[in-house]
């Protein structure tokens, strides 16, 4: 977590750019070029997403710290498709990007184990350690209890990164489950919070946050003021602004008195941006840096 901290200290800009690119994000003239050179194929799929997602990254980098590829919108394209987000991944951290990865990943014992590595962490072959994604985060899915975070952490300690553990989730219907009340009293998101607190309470950095940071989502901005304060040392991955509603005065109470404490993400609003406004599709990337400048600067009017 210290690298991300550091980066958005550096960038004074505490927002990460969601990269989930569905084909029709893509503008058509990216698109009909690679259905030509590979026909209807996931081919020209991986082809267009990549250079898309690669000239985003162009426009964005010196200005935003993270991005935050989302697995599903890559694998919905097969192989092919987890092949651009491997290259995603290789070249936002080229621009010198922190990348969280979200795959909500979680299982058991040596399952978890096997996806703590293939994201965080490194894979044996023959003797040699190769890195499958070697992201420098990944959100998980902590539900299934420590058996299934402890393998992620060992990799956070192992490698210097950091994960993102599901508490109180953007969606609709989260409450269904999440603010369910325990027989101590307590709602389920506030135990798992609870319970990465305490696994994680020997990684504190020189900013004063774990290695395991939570998913708050910017839809329950009281959710997010209440745990900030009795959870001073997580760090919250913010969900859930732009698009799904959220707005800069519902997040403020992520953050601490330093300013500290959270990264927004914003995924179709900056994608998209193109699409609103006087601009051609082949500037879509520069519609994309003009949303994370405002988005930047709606923040920053309400962080301490």
């Amino acid at each position: 977590m210290k690298t991300l901290i550091k980066k958005i200290i550096e960038k004074s800009n505490p927002t990460v750019v969601g990269l989930d690119p569905l084909l029709e994000y893509i503008p058509d003239y990216i698109l009909e070029k690679n259905y030509k050179l590979y026909g209807n194929t996931f081919e020209a799929a991986e082809h267009s997403i990549f250079e898309f997602n690669k000239d985003i990254i162009d426009a964005i980098y010196d200005i935003v710290p993270a991005i935050k590829p989302q697995s599903a919108y890559y694998e919905m394209y097969g192989w092919q498709g987890v092949r651009a987000l491997h290259n995603t991944i290789k070249y936002a951290k080229h621009m010198g990007m922190y990348v969280i990865v979200d795959v909500k990943r979680n299982d058991i014992g040596s399952t978890a184990g096997a996806y703590a590595k293939a994201y965080l962490g490194d894979t044996s072959i023959n003797g040699d350690s190769l890195s499958a994604f070697s992201a420098d985060s990944v959100t998980i899915n902590g539900y299934l209890g420590s058996d299934g975070i402890l393998p992620f952490y060992e990799q956070c300690k192992l490698n210097n990164k950091s994960i993102f553990a599901l508490v109180k989730t953007s969606n609709p219907s989260s409450g269904e489950l999440q603010d369910l009340i325990l027989s101590s009293g307590e709602t389920v998101y506030k135990k798992m919070i609870n319970l990465y607190n305490e696994i994680s309470k020997d990684s504190l950095n020189e900013y004063g946050f774990t290695s395991i940071g939570a998913v708050v989502g910017a839809t329950y901005p009281a959710q997010l003021t209440e745990l900030r304060n009795e959870f001073p040392n997580i760090f919250f991955l913010v969900p859930g602004y732009g698009a799904q509603g959220g707005g800069a005065n519902d997040i403020a109470g992520a953050f601490n008195d330093k300013g500290l404490g959270g990264i927004v993400n914003s995924s179709r609003a900056v994608m998209c941006a193109y699409k609103k406004g006087n601009y051609l599709p082949e500037e879509f990337a520069k519609a994309a840096r003009d949303e994370v400048i405002r988005m930047k600067n709606d923040l920053l009017n309400v962080i301490k």
